[in-house]
């Protein structure tokens, strides 16, 4: 693979005159990558597939390189990557695939691509996004691990090896976008009070159990708690939107992301999802991004930045729209308290937040815990967490198995 991608590099200049942009996509066939991959269709004279990455969806990673014809496919799944290689020889394709997470990693670094989009969930998209960073390359951030495990290491790599790192998730494209381009160039906690930067409040629509009696919440299934009132994701981050644990670790990353003084982010419900958030100036004023409900949007934005190009999203009617916002009870969502602490503990206590928390809804998806476990396993994780602050990322993934074990000890605790 390595000596294929060498190749592919001595091309870099060629393709650097033409004023197509190549994309590589971590992650193509989960929620992210699906809402890029439809942004590039309204662009095709603009951008170009170069890479496509996915865990084991062999039907969408075939039907996405049948229409896209990347040059290059992974699969971390190496059953998973022979039957798309197979599919694709009999398509007649000349898409080369390859499996294995160091693929992955080395694809997402791979100097021909403009872009690399950072959409691989978990903390298995870590190191591939770091990768890029390496590279320089500009990153379109979707994996909420990477600056929620690392966000000090993460910020410090992008800024050594001068990657731009463009937020995609709707809820830090919006921060992003309300500050003005010098800040955008230059976010700093000195720059805070220069540009007259107050706060942040990032937006949450509370989930679909928002209005559930407490009593309620234990007997919650795992269809009930997937069933988002607003935004079509995958399983794990609807049963985050349930508990806000995914609210939790938007506030980690905009921490990170924005360099953001203490006590200067808040959270806000607001159930209607068209404020995706808003930003607080020195001379009382509030300036937010609004819109449908659509990755697409931010993705656009991202791809695009700084010009704006059409994410095929029809605009917002303000006819008879009506918008409310409430503070979070954080007796109801106890995993948002507990992610706000821990962002205030240190990047040890965020990553073993993450690691509990990826384990212990895993567990509640197979029926294993209760719904109202999740929290009880994250909180026990950090009480017994007794780990210095990582140095370097290969700390950062130890701290990261360390929770998951101390997770799955919880676990079998209270299924004992």
């Amino acid at each position: 693979m390595a000596a294929i991608i060498a190749l592919s590099n001595k091309n870099m200049n060629a393709m650097e005159s033409s004023r197509i942009q190549m994309v590589t996509i971590l992650g193509s066939t989960g929620s992210v990558g699906t809402s890029t991959l439809r942004v590039l269709r309204e662009h095709t004279g603009r951008f170009k597939v170069f890479a496509l990455t996915g865990n084991a969806n062999m039907e969408r990673m075939i039907a996405q390189c049948a229409e896209f014809r990347p040059r290059f496919a992974a699969m971390a799944d190496s059953r998973a990557a022979g039957e798309v290689r197979a599919a694709l020889a009999a398509m007649g394709l000349d898409t080369a695939v390859c499996a294995g997470n160091a693929v992955i990693a080395e694809l997402a670094a791979c100097g021909e691509a403009d872009f690399v989009v950072a959409g691989i969930a978990g903390a298995s998209g870590l190191l591939p996004t770091v990768a890029a960073l390496r590279a320089g390359k500009r990153i379109l951030l979707a994996n909420k691990e990477s600056l929620v495990m690392c966000g000090q290491l993460f910020m410090d790599e992008a800024r050594a090896h001068r990657s731009r790192v463009i937020p995609i998730d709707s809820e830090l494209s919006a921060i992003f976008q309300c500050v003005s381009p010098r800040l955008q160039r230059a976010m700093g906690r000195s720059a805070w009070d220069r540009h007259g930067l107050t706060g942040i409040v990032l937006t949450g629509s509370g989930g679909p159990l928002r209005t559930m009696p407490l009593a309620e919440l234990a007997q919650v299934t795992p269809a009930q708690a997937c069933a988002h009132p607003v935004w079509p994701m995958g399983r794990k981050i609807s049963v985050d939107s349930a508990t806000m644990m995914n609210k939790g670790l938007e506030y980690i990353e905009a921490r990170w992301l924005f360099d953001a003084p203490a006590g200067r982010i808040e959270v806000m419900i607001h159930p209607q999802a068209v404020v995706h958030s808003m930003v607080r100036f020195v001379d009382g004023s509030v300036i937010s991004q609004m819109g449908l409900p659509d990755m697409c949007s931010p993705i656009a934005f991202g791809l695009a930045y700084p010009e704006r190009i059409s994410a095929g999203v029809p605009p917002l009617d303000f006819d008879g729209l009506r918008l409310s916002f409430a503070r979070p009870d954080l007796v109801r969502y106890p995993c948002l308290g507990l992610a706000i602490d821990a962002c205030a503990t240190g990047q040890a206590a965020t990553t073993a937040l993450n690691g509990a928390n990826e384990t212990a809804v895993a567990a509640f998806l197979r029926s294993a815990i209760r719904f109202t476990s999740i929290a009880d396993v994250n909180r026990q994780v950090l009480d017994e967490l007794a780990v210095g602050e990582p140095r370097s990322f290969d700390d950062v993934i130890e701290i990261d198995l360390h929770a998951q074990r101390l997770a799955s000890r919880a676990i079998a605790r209270l299924t004992a």
